[in-house]
């Protein structure tokens, strides 16, 4: 396997896990309470791309690898198969970019809330 294709693998593969460091990062924080400190960003980078309409600066870090691998079509791959339609789904609208960003915000609210309502109900902080 060229070099240029494992890179974009790994970049698709980091993607993936910050898009989901994003939705469940909130849970994780409550129990570990100092993880708000990278995902409250996170999430608040992930709304911005989505409701701006800007690419993540991941994109095309990744689509440059994968023409410097002279790849053009993930038919058969697992990465394109279950982790491309995930990150990149067809028919991605400007309204469901709109809806998807206010879903994390929405999620994130409600998950500090509780975190934050924990921690002043036990007076002490973590």
């Amino acid at each position: 396997m060229p070099m240029p294709h494992v890179l974009a693998t790994l970049v698709v593969f980091l993607h993936l896990a910050f898009v989901v460091f994003v939705v469940i990062g909130g849970v994780l924080a409550l129990r570990w309470p100092t993880l708000a400190f990278v995902h409250v960003p996170a999430a608040a980078w992930a709304i911005y791309v989505e409701w701006a309409g800007v690419l993540c600066p991941l994109t095309p870090l990744e689509n440059s690898l994968r023409t410097a691998a002279g790849l053009e079509a993930y038919a058969g791959d697992f990465v394109a198969e279950y982790v491309f339609p995930a990150l990149y789904p067809n028919g991605l609208t400007r309204t469901a970019q709109m809806v998807m960003g206010a879903a994390v915000l929405a999620f994130n609210l409600i998950v500090y809330v509780a975190i934050l309502s924990r921690r002043g109900s036990t007076g002490v902080a973590e």
